[in-house]
């Protein structure tokens, strides 16, 4: 089915008026090289836990494998950006640091539905067939966004934009339509090292490479048990995920402002001792339609407790010992890990 001439402009409007910051088309079979990138990544075992990954490298490699009947894939970025650094919270220790994304209602519930209005639209203008995706299915959103122009994957692997920065989420719509293809982004990072230099945990072997296993947003959202202790103290105090790469990012300075005001910092920085007091309950009445919530309340915890052992403030070894005997085998091993530590700053 092919579109007619009007209805890319009609589309890229209706996208704005959803609050889309850039809209952009490629074809599905658009990156090649991603199911060879991809099984490099796996072979290496970069995924960490991550077992998904494995388990459909199929689809995930190939955006055409995933639906075969889509002709284009329709990739549209919504800015989330911060009103300030975000790396300032790493100096407050008895405070816990939460990723940008995280401080306001979980980005998947509202990209979502920007998608499936926009989507509902195109169909009724077209009778085309539509699927969506924001970060739930294997599609590799990052790549096909350069195929679509939006931009280019940086050193940090992320998606970057001469005019938005990297503080944006990628939605998707695989459509059954003929759409015309955007050029693909061109890189622009140049001789520039400052997102690699800023990772706290060496997470990039290279430059436009990512070991997950060391990377803190894998460490405090997607990875099961005990953390390596040689990671725990470069952790500091980021308890659900980690800025620091995108925010050393130059090209931040282009950044535009965030419209949609559920993206607005609703967690901030919580002190250590309150969040460490958190029950079951408590962890999901405070964290009620935040991504937060998907983690659960045991790895939280393990993530507050090695912050605690960050600190250096011993006036926390009163909210960490409770859990010495907690039930769940990596949060017990946390706490003794954040009371030792305190005790060994204490000494020193």
């Amino acid at each position: 089915m092919k579109a007619d001439e009007t209805l890319r402009e009609r589309l890229e409007a209706r996208a704005r008026a959803e609050g889309f910051a850039r809209l952009g088309i490629c074809a599905p079979d658009a990156t090649p090289e991603t199911a060879g990138r991809l099984r490099a990544f796996l072979a290496a075992g970069r995924q960490g836990q991550m077992g998904w990954m494995e388990e459909r490298e199929a689809w995930r490699g190939s955006a055409a494998a995933l639906w075969p009947e889509a002709r284009s894939i329709i990739m549209l970025a919504e800015l989330y950006t911060p009103e300030e650094d975000p790396r300032q919270v790493l100096e407050a220790r008895g405070h816990g640091a939460v990723s940008v994304y995280a401080q306001g209602r979980d980005y998947h519930d509202l990209v979502k539905k920007r998608l499936k209005r926009l989507g509902r639209w195109l169909v009724a203008e077209t009778g085309c067939e539509i699927k969506v995706f924001v970060d739930t299915a294997p599609v590799m959103e990052k790549p096909l966004a350069q195929a679509a122009g939006l931009g280019w994957q940086g050193k940090h692997t992320n998606l970057l934009s001469r005019e938005l920065g990297n503080w944006f989420f990628l939605g998707a719509i695989f459509t059954t339509l003929e759409l015309p293809r955007d050029a693909p982004g061109r890189e622009h990072c140049g001789s520039c090292r400052a997102c690699l230099d800023a990772c706290p945990t060496g997470a990039f072997p290279a430059p436009f490479q990512l070991d997950a296993r060391r990377c803190i947003s894998y460490l405090t959202i997607e990875h099961r048990g005990p953390v390596e202790e040689e990671l725990r103290a470069r952790m500091g105090n980021r308890i659900y995920g980690c800025d620091d790469c995108l925010a050393a990012c130059p090209w931040n300075k282009f950044a535009q402002a965030a419209s949609e005001i559920g993206y607005a910092a609703r967690v901030g920085a919580p002190p250590l001792a309150e969040l460490a007091g958190l029950d079951e309950a408590g962890f999901r009445a405070r964290f009620s339609g935040s991504p937060i919530k998907r983690i659960g309340r045991d790895r939280f915890l393990r993530n507050v407790l090695y912050a605690i052992g960050n600190s250096g403030d011993r006036r926390l070894r009163a909210a960490a010992a409770p859990h010495v005997d907690d039930p769940d085998m990596a949060v017990a091993d946390a706490a003794r890990w954040a009371l030792a530590r305190l005790d060994e700053k204490s000494a020193q």
